[in-house]
């Protein structure tokens, strides 16, 4: 059955909190390129009523959902067939209603992180010492597609080490990661490249990341974005790291992976990406 003309398709990004996203923004700019007839929006799910709003959103006839934090995983444990990235990170950011009863999902992080680390950051991964700061959920989708790359090592730090175990056991990565705390890296060999998957600092918390972390040689990439700079690229310039990048850049790729797996076109992201260099 052909889908009647001017009939606009409604998505949206769900999480909670999520009245700061700029993912409504980003893909209207999609939308807008593309000339998809989309409409996408925000839809915060309290605690405790994240399966029941999206049964309700898809069985309103809602096409898909980016989700955000705190729900990757319960996107996970929801969906009804996952895609290949979301099975090996064990997290779910793009929700594609099949039908009510039938809900894909996929993980498209590591493939916006990766994207934007490697073409938009011109950054080589071979034989590079690489650092992640925290095992929360922000980590899950980077770390597959990094295990698979030509790196030299890969450090994954948290506060407690139990966390950081947990997640490389539920990864199944336990030959491909070595695991230590925050307080351990002050005796640790300065990587490559750091990556901050944590929230500190965000509240005005005083960072407790070692200063040995950074020296000037270190690119130092940050999976927050902020309008200026994120608590911990303004410290790691402190440290004289070499390069800041916060995530504006995997944010606008991932939601273009996202576009692409709901609509069949991936957007061009060049725009968005030059219009953030400009601010």
């Amino acid at each position: 059955m052909e889908k009647p003309e001017n009939t606009i398709d409604e998505y949206a990004v769900a999480g909670y909190p999520v009245d700061h996203s700029l993912s409504p923004k980003i893909h209207k700019s999609f939308a807008q390129q593309t000339g998809e007839a989309i409409s996408y929006g925000l839809l915060s799910i309290a605690p405790t009523l994240f399966e029941e709003s999206v049964k309700k959103f898809a069985e309103s006839g809602g096409k898909g959902l980016n989700i955000t934090l705190p729900y990757k995983e319960a996107a996970f444990e929801l969906a009804s067939e996952l895609g290949p990235e979301a099975t090996k990170a064990k997290a779910v950011n793009t929700l594609t209603i099949l039908s009510p009863k039938n809900i894909r999902g996929d993980n498209t992080d590591g493939i916006g992180f990766m994207r934007d680390l490697t073409k938009n950051n011109g950054v080589s991964l071979r034989e590079k010492h690489i650092l992640i700061l925290g095992a929360g959920g922000a980590a899950r989708g980077i770390l597959p597609p990094l295990m698979n790359s030509s790196l030299g090592s890969l450090t994954l730090a948290n506060r407690t080490v139990e966390k950081a175990n947990r997640l490389v056991q539920l990864l199944n990565a336990k030959n491909k990661i070595t695991v230590c705390s925050i307080a351990q890296l002050a005796n640790a060999h300065t990587p490559d490249i750091v990556i901050n998957a944590t929230s500190a600092g965000v509240k005005g918390q005083t960072l407790l990341f070692p200063p040995s972390c950074i020296n000037s040689k270190t690119f130092c990439y940050d999976l927050s974005y902020a309008p200026k700079q994120t608590p911990f690229l303004k410290w790691a310039g402190e440290q004289g790291a070499n390069k800041l990048v916060q995530g504006w850049g995997m944010l606008v790729e991932q939601a273009a992976e996202s576009f692409l797996i709901w609509r069949g076109i991936r957007p061009d992201t060049k725009f968005l990406l030059r219009k953030n260099e400009k601010n």
